[in-house]
């Protein structure tokens, strides 16, 4: 596993402290993110998820506890839309350059609009996927919201 990646480079470009996790990904698992912190011996509600979504079919990135689930209304509001629908994965990953279950917020082909759930800035660290499957980037909610230009929201159920 490389452990270089578009995302590893976005972060340390940004001068974002950052470090590096694995874990042993699971194809099969129903939900990563559950996978990955359950792999990683922590809770999955440090551990989020980034998705790709549409508002108003425009492309946004949305990130969140890996436990929780995006309301799409929160989701559609925080952007200032009427209507927000999550994206293809195959959509997602020509959106972003990677693959699905390996999609990082950092690094993407295409810079997009971001969300980070607010309830994760209230964490001390973070794990986010560093643009491979089995690689996390371990760092503080606060300092990926920066090197994102990432609007914070109440997204969740």
């Amino acid at each position: 596993m490389s452990k270089t990646t578009p995302a590893t480079l976005a972060l340390t470009q940004s001068g974002v402290p950052f470090a590096l996790a694995t874990y042993d990904y699971d194809p099969d698992a129903d939900r990563v993110g559950l996978q990955a912190a359950e792999a990683m011996g922590v809770s999955p509600s440090i551990v989020l998820k980034t998705l790709m979504a549409e508002v108003d079919g425009k492309p946004v990135c949305v990130v969140v506890p890996s436990d929780e689930e995006v309301n799409m209304k929160k989701l559609a509001a925080a952007f200032g839309g009427k209507s927000a629908h999550m994206m293809k994965p195959a959509d997602a990953e020509r959106q972003t350059g990677y693959r699905v279950g390996g999609i990082s917020p950092f690094g993407q082909k295409r810079i997009v609009p971001t969300a980070i759930e607010e309830m994760a800035l209230l964490e001390d660290e973070v794990f986010m996927n560093g643009g491979q499957r089995g690689l996390q980037v371990r760092l503080k909610p606060e300092d990926a919201q920066k090197a994102l230009g990432a609007r914070t929201a109440d997204l969740i159920r």
